[in-house]
């Protein structure tokens, strides 16, 4: 894992490939979800206060985001095992990615040196992609706040989907 030099995507780059095994439908990939857009978020830890947090606000807001035909994936380093564990506990019906060497944390850039109490470490910065269906970066955010961020991305996918819609009758 490259701990030297940070990846930074933009808006209206391609997104990483990736493959990663999740709790629910085996691995995913980048190009298995091309075709439609969805949002990959990487947070830092299972079941801890803001990560299921932020796990149940993009729970709550799973009904929007499908009638949006969004799918919603989180990703850590935790085990498939915590994930499970975690969706039990809160009730998730959304597939959760295990990058347990890193790989996937370093190629979006979320893989970061932090700092708390004066310690440093390396961590995943809490960070949310929307990717659309030909797999470009159309909107991100780093640093989240968890307070109010699923709406941002809901108001964000929302506009997006409305551009993509007028542009393409079939969609």
């Amino acid at each position: 894992m490259n701990t030297s030099t940070r990846t930074i995507l933009q808006v209206g780059d391609k997104a990483p490939m990736f493959t990663i095994p999740t709790t629910d439908i085996g691995e995913i990939s980048l190009t298995s979800l091309l075709g439609n857009p969805f949002v990959l978020y990487f947070y830092p830890k299972d079941d801890t206060p803001g990560c299921t947090r932020e796990a149940c606000d993009f729970q709550d807001a799973l009904p929007q985001f499908a009638t949006l035909r969004i799918q919603v994936i989180g990703v850590s380093r935790d085990g498939t095992a915590s994930h499970v564990r975690f969706k039990r506990k809160h009730g998730l019906d959304f597939p959760l990615g295990t990058d347990a060497n890193g790989e996937i944390c370093d190629r979006y850039g979320v893989w970061v040196e932090k700092k708390h109490f004066n310690k440093q470490y390396m961590g995943i910065e809490r960070s949310t992609f929307l990717i659309d269906g030909e797999g470009i970066i159309r909107a991100l955010w780093r640093k989240v706040r968890v307070a109010g961020h699923v709406d941002e991305v809901k108001q964000a996918a929302s506009a997006i989907i409305n551009i993509w819609a007028s542009n393409d009758p079939h969609f």
